[in-house]
């Protein structure tokens, strides 16, 4: 039985404070919840209803467990069509990170991207393309709001997701440094090199002033049409492919 204390603590984690406060956060879907379970993330507890729990077999006695009516369920999700399973998975420790990690690759940083939903195709777009881990400035909207987990279906269970201060580290990395930019070498006649940083910008006001400084290589998708600019999301999954259409060359 679903008690007034689960309610308000499930409901509580669609808020990035409590999500901190208590170290959890919320996975919907029997696809996703099934990439959490074999994942390196420490999934807390699972609530479901008894006619999921076939396709999502056997679950390890360390995670507390709960079958739920499809009325209890209701009262959890966030859903507009509800698949009858939710877990509460562990926000991982934020690892510090070293700099020899990033040779020989390239990396997302993202300056301040504000859209769940555009966050979420982000990490998605990267997982499909190779990429392994995405830098976040402290201003970009949560990896582990709700819509973001849904929008990554699964990919964020195996791709790492850092926040810090990007200028910061951008000075420290000492790599090349590639901006996406409406005024910038065309990004098909681009030497993307064997590793750099790629940063994105916010939606409404592209990258900040202070990394537009620490730019090497402006990069640009040529324009062909009338449209003013792109979906940063978008964007995002035409550099992927074009950095790992390079690399295969």
């Amino acid at each position: 039985m679903l008690s007034k204390a689960q309610i308000t603590l499930i409901s509580s984690l669609q808020n990035k404070k409590f999500r901190k406060q208590h170290g959890l956060f919320i996975v919907e879907g029997i696809k996703s919840v099934i990439e959490f379970l074999s994942s390196s993330y420490q999934v807390d507890s699972l609530f479901y209803t008894e006619d999921v729990l076939a396709k999502v077999g056997k679950i390890s006695g360390k995670i507390k467990s709960y079958v739920l009516t499809e009325n209890e369920f209701q009262k959890i999700s966030s859903l507009k069509s509800p698949q009858g399973i939710l877990a509460l998975v562990h926000i991982p420790k934020q690892e510090a990170l070293a700099i020899k990690d990033f040779k020989g690759q390239h990396t997302l940083l993202l300056d301040d991207i504000q859209d769940p939903g555009n966050l979420g195709t982000i990490i998605r777009t990267a997982e499909w393309f190779g990429f392994q881990r995405i830098l976040c400035s402290i201003g970009t909207v949560d990896a582990y709001n709700p819509k973001v987990v849904q929008a990554t279906m699964g990919s964020l269970s195996r791709i790492e997701i850092h926040y810090l201060d990007l200028k910061a580290f951008i000075q420290d990395a000492k790599l090349p440094v590639f901006g996406a930019l409406l005024n910038g070498d065309s990004i098909y006649k681009t030497d993307w090199r064997d590793e750099g940083l790629l940063v994105l910008g916010n939606e409404g006001n592209g990258i900040s002033d202070e990394l537009i400084e620490l730019v090497d290589k402006p990069v640009t998708i040529p324009r062909i049409g009338e449209a003013e600019s792109l979906n940063v999301a978008v964007a995002t999954t035409i550099f992927c492919s074009e950095i790992a259409r390079t690399k295969k060359l």
